[in-house]
């Protein structure tokens, strides 16, 4: 029997190994259910119907003959930044795109693990922004309130596994851009340690801030797409230490010391954590407590890290802008931070990148004292479709830091994090918390957010109103 929209991306993976579905079923039904979703949810950018149905068959001819693969026969999706051989990789812009030639590393090594590609998730413009929309493609809605936003950038990828379209998705993170969408549609979303998962073709992406990652609805899936993907080009220059991620899921993490820190760190704009959201953070802070950690509040010593982070985010998209086969086309905003980008890109941007060594030193130094940092993901609720859209640069800049003021000093680190479900806020909406370690404590991170979701069950939460069910007809 096929498995239900509600499987794991490990359930279905078994259900194939043992004979009790085919490929080519299973991804006929996923497409179905795409295509049913496509008017409301929009989660999808490009959708692979013919190369997905005959990766399929090929996955079902590996089946037959013994071929076993940690993901073989299994749809998955990635976030359109990341290469796909024979697809374009607009990234949100506007215009008609090449198509590229090879798969990036991270597509390579998920074809290696036997993943079907089934189509490439929806993404603001070069992913700046943590809301979904754009003259590109439209706005991608958010299956638990389809009149806010999942978030961004990587919204298309959580839209997608929140409503049950596939068990797990790529997406990346450059500014929280994994972590927040997951937080407003009640995901996991592990942001890993730089270089964990490879953004080849570019060794660096955004100057080192940005990071690909997992978005699943368990820990278990989320993990096991992080294996799977995980690993480097040859000539990647970041290469850390392998990771056992699925591992870590069944480990007890032992009675950890939890920094709970609710201050944003500091920024030239205002940001303040809303009495809603804090009051989740704060349970989910009680539970961890209740699990036997010792949890007191303590804020990492952030300084004037926001100072390193805007040299490398606007240099990075300046080198994006300059690739872009049609810069006319794209948002003012866009170009305007391209702008301030290239002047910045000389004696700032090298200050910034020998800050971060100086940075690893001092917040490091926190975890002498702290195995984890429990923080909110963001600082709001998802705000409804088309609330950013329209805004000015300094308007959408003033907009994202008070809403998601929390994410992206990990980015500048290049450690890991991890959204965990925090539950809801008016409305319905969901909300999340991340915990935070430093350089290579994925296990640790997953180990305890297994831990947690073994007491909470928030997996066990869907969308209402599901927009499609199971028939391929729906």
């Amino acid at each position: 029997m096929t498995p239900d929209r509600s499987a794991g991306l490990l359930e279905t993976a078994r259900a194939l190994a043992d004979g009790a579905c085919t490929s080519r079923a299973l991804v006929e039904r996923t497409l179905a259910r795409i295509e049913a979703t496509q008017p409301s949810l929009n989660a999808f950018r490009i959708v692979r119907t013919e190369a997905a149905l005959a990766e399929a068959e090929a996955a079902d001819k590996e089946l037959a003959a013994g071929v076993r693969k940690p993901l073989l026969g299994v749809p998955v999706a990635v976030k359109d930044d990341m290469d796909v051989a024979g697809e374009p990789t607009a990234f949100g812009c506007e215009g008609e795109w090449p198509a590229v030639a090879e798969d990036g590393e991270a597509v390579r090594r998920l074809r290696a693990a036997g993943a079907v590609i089934v189509g490439k998730t929806n993404t603001c413009e070069f992913g700046q922004w943590p809301f979904t929309e754009g003259p590109a493609f439209g706005a991608t809605r958010n299956p638990w309130n389809p009149e806010h936003t999942p978030g961004g950038s990587s919204g298309g990828s959580a839209a997608a596994v929140a409503a049950g379209l596939v068990p797990a998705a790529l997406g990346s993170d450059g500014a929280g851009s994994v972590r927040i969408p997951a937080s407003w549609t009640h995901l996991i979303g592990i942001k890993p340690q730089r270089g964990r998962i490879s953004t080849w073709p570019r060794g660096e992406s955004f100057q080192g801030i940005t990071v690909n990652g997992t978005l699943a609805r368990t820990v278990a899936d989320a993990a096991l797409l992080l294996d799977a993907a995980a690993g480097n080009h040859e000539r990647d220059p970041h290469r850390p230490p392998a990771i056992d991620a699925s591992g870590a899921v069944g480990r007890e993490p032992g009675r950890l010391r939890i920094a709970l820190s609710l201050k944003p760190p500091f920024t030239a704009l205002p940001a303040r954590l809303q009495p809603e959201v804090r009051r989740q953070v704060l349970q989910l802070a009680e539970t961890i407590s209740g699990l036997g950690h010792a949890v007191e509040e303590a804020d990492p010593p952030y300084g004037q890290i926001g100072l390193t982070f805007i040299p490398r985010a606007t240099v990075g998209l300046a080198e994006r802008v300059g690739d872009a086969p049609f810069p006319a086309l794209l948002d003012r905003r866009t170009r305007d931070a391209a702008r301030l980008g290239r002047l910045l890109g000389g004696a700032p941007l090298r200050a910034a990148r020998r800050a971060e060594a100086v940075l690893h030193r001092r917040i490091g130094g926190f975890f002498e004292s702290y195995d984890v940092v429990l923080a909110p993901t963001t600082a709001a609720p998802p705000p409804r479709i088309g609330a950013m859209l329209p805004l000015s640069g300094f308007a959408t800049d003033r907009a994202m830091i008070a809403a998601c003021p929390y994410a992206w000093p990990w980015n500048v680190l290049g450690w890991p994090g991890v959204n965990v479900p925090a539950g809801f806020v008016g409305g319905g909406l969901p909300v999340g918390a991340q915990l935070l370690g430093p350089a290579g404590s994925e296990p640790l991170l997953i180990s305890l957010a297994a831990q947690l979701e073994a007491e909470l069950r928030w997996h066990e939460a869907w969308p209402p109103g599901r927009a499609v069910t199971d028939s391929p007809a729906a």
